[in-house]
């Protein structure tokens, strides 16, 4: 069954009204929607059918608790990861939850496999992607990245399915810097306009509300290095094919303890001077949300007493790498990948903690640091 519909202002209000005991600042406003400080993750895991059993049962679990964002992508867990998501959407309605209620966002970019590894990768790229048109090996880059209009429009369309849904509140393009490997600047930019042109249809369509990218590195390297993204230049872009009121909304990169780039380095010109890029999405509203907030655990661990009480001194040091990225200015959702109730439980008890005062936090680090 296909569940109809998409986050709304009133839906998401709806849901944080639920939780009447969550502190100060574990909702968030972003582009009109109510939308919770942390949000469920579904990279990682074993492709088989306990791990898609216990996704499913952790997103239940996280939007039981106070969680209502959820981010996936095409080729994680080779679509087992979206068909998960989509199980536990249908799992929700029968429990009261609202698909309104609900801001799910997915990326597309990377081909991806489909349910496990292909015996012979070049083989299924040729009869899944080249031949029936939908990309070419021109297009696809470093054997496994592709943003043509044509494989993103295969690819959304792949997602809404795997997920049971009729619209997706956020499609990001992943890891375009990927292209840049292969692409000079200004093809990749080229590229990434019509990219952008083809999510802006989607927009009118009815299949998405808004775009955004998803980057690694992207975001995080000073100009001039290769995989570097402008993101003035982006939003240029998207006003260039959508208008002043495009869809080019949010953006998702790596912010944690060890990779703080986003708030601390100015690697991004505007006019004459510099700024980081979470100053430049704050002026330009620009929706930004944190992955690899525990960075796969390695920030959850061995972290200064001094630090940890700064940051509220919490119950666990995976509660402390959290509240440091949930607590940044300009940051709306710290992603965090959680496959096991007890993860879920653990980190959602910071709904139940303010985030750390913008005024303690800037002690923390010294932020716009010049290029």
């Amino acid at each position: 069954m296909t569940l109809a519909g998409f986050a709304t202002p009133d839906g998401t209000s709806r849901y944080r009204d639920r939780f009447p005991h969550a502190a100060v600042g574990h909702f968030r406003r972003a582009q009109e929607l109510t939308v919770s400080s942390l949000g469920i993750g579904t990279y990682l895991g074993n492709p088989d059918v306990n791990t898609d059993k216990a996704y499913a049962q952790a997103i239940v679990r996280a939007i039981e608790l106070g969680l209502n964002v959820i981010d996936s992508a095409a080729n994680y867990r080779f679509q087992r990861s979206e068909r998960a998501v989509g199980q536990a959407l249908q799992l929700i309605t029968e429990r009261g939850y609202a698909r309104d209620q609900i801001l799910v966002c997915t990326k597309g970019g990377y081909l991806p496999f489909d349910g496990a590894p292909p015996r012979d990768v070049r083989a299924y790229i040729e009869e899944t992607f080249v031949q029936p048109g939908i990309a070419s090996f021109n297009e696809i880059v470093g054997g496994s990245h592709c943003m043509s209009p044509n494989y993103l429009q295969n690819q959304l369309d792949q997602s809404l399915q795997n997920m049971g849904l009729s619209c997706i509140d956020v499609y990001y393009v992943h890891n375009p810097e990927s292209q840049l490997a292969s692409v000079a600047e200004a093809d990749f930019y080229e590229r990434l306009k019509h990219a952008f042109r083809l999510l802006e249809n989607n927009i009118a369509a009815g299949k998405i509300r808004k775009y955004g990218v998803a980057t690694w590195n992207g975001f995080r390297v000073a100009e001039g290095s290769r995989g570097y993204h402008s993101l003035p230049r982006m939003i240029e872009l998207a006003r260039s094919v959508g208008g002043a009121s495009h869809g080019f909304r949010f953006i998702q990169l790596p912010y944690n303890l060890a990779m703080p780039e986003a708030l601390t380095y100015a690697n991004q010109k505007v006019g004459d001077g510099w700024l980081s890029v979470l100053e430049v999405a704050a002026a330009e509203n620009v929706t930004v949300v944190a992955s690899a907030s525990l960075l796969q655990g390695q920030v959850a661990r061995g972290l200064p007493e001094d630090l940890s009480r700064a940051l509220g001194a919490l119950k666990t040091q995976a509660q402390t790498a959290i509240q440091f990225v949930r607590s940044t200015p300009g940051i709306t959702t710290a992603l965090v990948g959680m496959s096991k109730n007890s993860h879920v439980q653990e980190n959602s008890e910071l709904l139940n903690v303010e985030p750390t005062p913008k005024s303690e936090f800037l002690q923390l680090f010294a932020a716009g640091t010049s290029q």
